[in-house]
């Protein structure tokens, strides 16, 4: 695939697809992101793309942050999918109490991860909240210096609510160190991201440590922090599907070429049938892709010139992201459909993809239900859009 002009993070992701591929085996093996390639991911700049130039950051637009998470996960989606989260988690030093932001992020080094779901609570203490909680699907944990969880506010011996009625949540934010990583990462796909439970107990963390992105307003001034925050989310989360739909086509082509099935002298590559069906993908692929990249287009447009993002332009682009991940899924699916027993075994590259892009589908940004949401929306029915 050809790219014009590569953002610094893109060559840096491209430099390191051979090694990210030869090791995604043992990801597998270890289940999470090995320390040396975090490390080597973070000094590449990959962890802080989101992160404020106020704090060291890089301040990348959507395009390039989506341009190199999709590179990482051609090479291998788990270490695209740790890649993701890292970056879009630091949307939060937008948030932050600049004071806080920068003794999180100041160090170029620093990976941070963690949860939105609001599955901990935060008792009020005067400056502070005393936070315990317990989350799933905390990936890359191991390789993060601080962590974040959601949580619901406890005041008072009661639950705070919004002027909507719901639960007020914040994101928490704290040091790895204050944290117990549960190891429940024994899964189908994705294998080598960590994603285990992130615990805490009874740890205060800072008012001015905490965020919210649904209530909160940005701290700092830019492009990227006008545009919809959980839309980085979901645009991390499609690439990194189309990434790995990528790489299952390249491996697709690339058994093709050698391949020849029992008492046939043609490769499967040279059998009529696997050619039409190959093209076909093809062009769902960039048809799904060209897609995307023009609602990331239409929408950074409007961040960089008016700032507001209205709910219908979010509700395009997360349909883009949806159907990105349901393509990248069905394309993964056919490759290993038609790599036939070969793509059975563990060292064929298509039933890793196979099993990536089908733990993709499970997140709840771009599960099928999201269709419902955005569906009740065309039909202009009251909808609950404050998470599109």
């Amino acid at each position: 695939m050809t790219r014009i002009d590569p953002h610094p993070t893109l060559t840096s992701a491209l430099s390191q697809q051979e090694e990210l591929a030869a090791r995604a085996s043992e990801m597998e093996t270890v289940r999470r992101l090995p320390a040396d390639l975090a490390e080597k991911l973070a000094e590449g700049g990959l962890f802080r793309m989101v992160t404020p130039s106020a704090y060291g950051g890089l301040e990348c637009s959507p395009r390039q942050i989506v341009d190199a998470v999709e590179a990482v996960a051609e090479a291998n989606a788990s270490a695209g999918w740790c890649v993701m989260i890292g970056a879009t988690t630091a949307m939060n030093a937008a948030y932050m109490a600049p004071d806080m932001a920068r003794e999180v992020y100041n160090d170029p080094m620093t990976i941070t991860g963690g949860v939105f779901a609001p599955m901990g609570k935060a008792v009020v203490d005067g400056d502070d909240f005393i936070v315990s909680g317990r989350w799933q699907w905390g990936s890359g944990s191991a390789n993060c210096s601080w962590l974040c969880g959601g949580a619901i506010i406890l005041e008072d011996g009661e639950m705070r609510r919004l002027p909507t009625g719901k639960p007020d949540a914040r994101m928490m934010v704290f040091p790895a160190d204050d944290a117990e990583l549960i190891d429940t990462w024994h899964v189908m796909g994705l294998k080598g991201t960590g994603s285990g439970d992130i615990a805490v107990k009874d740890i205060r963390v800072p008012k001015a440590r905490s965020v919210s992105l649904v209530t909160d307003k940005p701290q700092v001034d830019g492009a990227l922090y006008a545009f919809p925050a959980f839309g980085l989310l979901r645009l991390g989360v499609a690439a990194t599907a189309m990434g790995n739909a990528k790489g299952a086509l390249d491996a697709l082509i690339d058994l093709g070429r050698v391949k020849k099935n029992q008492g046939s002298s043609k490769t499967l590559g040279e059998r009529a049938t696997v050619q039409a069906k190959t093209a076909e993908m093809l062009g769902t692929f960039r048809a799904a892709r060209a897609y995307l990249h023009d609602e990331i287009d239409q929408t950074w447009d409007i961040a960089q010139t008016e700032g507001e993002i209205p709910v219908e332009r979010r509700a395009a682009l997360r349909l883009a992201c949806t159907h990105m991940v349901r393509t990248g899924a069905e394309i993964a699916r056919q490759a290993y459909d038609i790599g036939g027993g070969a793509a059975l075994f563990e060292n064929s590259d298509l039933q890793r993809r196979f099993r990536d892009a089908h733990a993709m589908t499970q997140h709840i940004v771009t599960a099928p239900a999201t269709y419902e949401l955005l569906g009740r929306m065309a039909y202009g029915l009251p909808t609950d859009a404050g998470m599109v």
